[in-house]
């Protein structure tokens, strides 16, 4: 499935004539398991994490670029999908349900990142930056822990037409 909300980022400070990829990844926040307590409507430690998954990295589909096209637009991630899947063979991004995860934003000078890969780590030193936010940590669920969340995401989310209410009677 397609992340939602989508990862959004607005990128200064680039060389305008330098060439640069921008990619993401998805790191565990910690090595901890959690479950949703309904009674307490809060996110509690349910235990060990799974065992982690070879990471992957998404590599935004415009790259590369220049500084100048990067500093231009608002960079959406919103083409980024993420699986449950440990076998997937698409390039998705594998995550563990209920756990905890942090995005990470990558500003990759083009000299640096002649062999990126979605299946290689970013490469590290001169050249390469990493940003991350911490309101963007999240849970993930396959099934969504509160009704209140599911309404929002039907209402806001635009791949989910079909759980709207159409005015006609559904069942």
């Amino acid at each position: 499935r397609r992340m939602f909300p989508a990862m959004r980022v607005k990128i200064s400070g680039l060389d305008p004539h330098q060439q640069y990829y921008i990619a993401m990844d998805i790191v565990p926040v910690d090595n901890k398991r959690y479950r949703y307590v309904y009674h307490s409507s809060k996110w509690m430690v349910a235990g060990n994490a799974d065992s982690p998954v070879p990471p992957r990295v998404y590599i935004h589909p415009d790259s590369p670029a220049s500084g100048e096209t990067w500093m231009r637009q608002v960079i959406s991630f919103d083409k980024l999908k993420l699986t449950n899947n440990e076998l997937d063979d698409q390039g998705h991004i594998i995550l563990h349900s209920m756990h905890k995860y942090q995005p990470r934003v990558h500003v990759i000078r083009k000299d640096c990142g002649d062999d990126l890969s979605p299946v290689k780590p970013i490469p590290s030193g001169e050249g390469v930056k990493a940003f991350s936010f911490p309101e963007t940590v999240f849970t993930t669920v396959t099934a969504y822990q509160n009704q209140q969340i599911t309404r929002l995401k039907i209402d806001r989310n635009p791949f989910a037409k079909g759980f709207r209410d159409s005015g006609r009677n559904r069942w």
